[in-house]
């Protein structure tokens, strides 16, 4: 079985994320979209709450599951049998960062293989601090994330504003 792991703070998954998502389910026999902890970010959203968002998000794909993980992504990998990471790509500042990253990945874990997926056109934008920035105001943010979690991280992101 071929297993690939997506990885990414998702706080909160967009659009753009389940682009990837899907043509990543397509591509492999399992996929784990791992809600990864980034001390660099200062989330809006827990790690139990994104993947509870991201499985809101993700029910009609039977080979994809969501999983989070507080550590090194490549034990991660390890642990779960993976064969590849998918990382999606938005421009080339993000190729950058990420082909820094799959060079420490394949040196601690060879056996798995970082694979770059360039996001669909009309996702080429999107990022989460955006729809972040847009939800903070208080503005629609059903054009940039799934439907279905998009009044939850309206309400959610609207609150972080009121509360400062």
């Amino acid at each position: 079985m071929r297993v690939a792991v997506v990885p990414g703070s998702f706080d909160p998954i967009t659009n753009g994320h389940m682009d990837i998502i899907e043509r990543t389910s397509a591509l492999f026999d399992r996929v784990v979209v791992l809600v990864a902890a980034n001390a660099e970010k200062n989330p809006s959203f827990t790690p139990e709450e994104r993947v509870l968002l991201i499985e809101k998000c993700i029910g009609k794909y039977d080979n994809v599951m969501v999983d989070c993980f507080d550590g090194l992504l490549v034990d991660y990998v390890k642990q779960v049998g993976a064969c590849a990471i998918v990382k999606g790509l938005r421009a080339m500042s993000d190729f950058e960062y990420e082909f820094q990253m799959a060079l420490y990945n394949k040196k601690l874990y060879p056996e798995a293989e970082t694979l770059f997926m360039t996001t669909s056109t009309e996702n080429l934008y999107l990022s989460s601090s955006g729809v972040k920035s847009i939800a903070r105001y208080g503005r629609e943010v059903s054009d940039f994330v799934p439907a279905v979690i998009a009044d939850q991280v309206l309400e959610r992101i609207s609150q972080v504003k009121g509360d400062k």
